[in-house]
């Protein structure tokens, strides 16, 4: 039989399946299975597919994309490389034709 993850919050070993969620009776936090990754800190951030992405990776738009107080548009199909991860709702940080952007990762795919 399988043992349960440890508690991503508290580290506990003390944790249970309920059937659809791990529960840790410790300090109380419930997850799904898959998600002890996010729990701890780590950022997830996955492109249109479903893919995860990396620092460093290469991502291509699937659509045209406005930039906000410019004229620039940046097409569908273009290559980006050498992203960089990072928090809120524009979670790709970039250079697109020497100009630094925060891109959403929805409207990317891995290339």
């Amino acid at each position: 039989m399988n043992t349960p993850p440890q508690c991503p919050v508290c580290g506990m070993d003390n944790t249970y399946f309920d059937g659809t969620l791990f529960i840790c009776p410790d300090c109380t936090h419930e997850w799904a299975a898959g998600e002890e990754n996010i729990a701890t800190g780590e950022l997830v951030v996955k492109d249109s597919n479903g893919n995860l992405l990396q620092d460093g990776d290469a991502v291509i738009l699937i659509k045209d994309l406005k930039v906000k107080g410019s004229s620039l548009v940046i097409k569908k199909g273009t290559k980006i490389k050498n992203i960089r991860l990072c928090e809120g709702d524009h979670n790709l940080d970039c250079k697109v034709d020497g100009v630094g952007l925060k891109l959403k990762s929805e409207f990317m795919k891995k290339a």
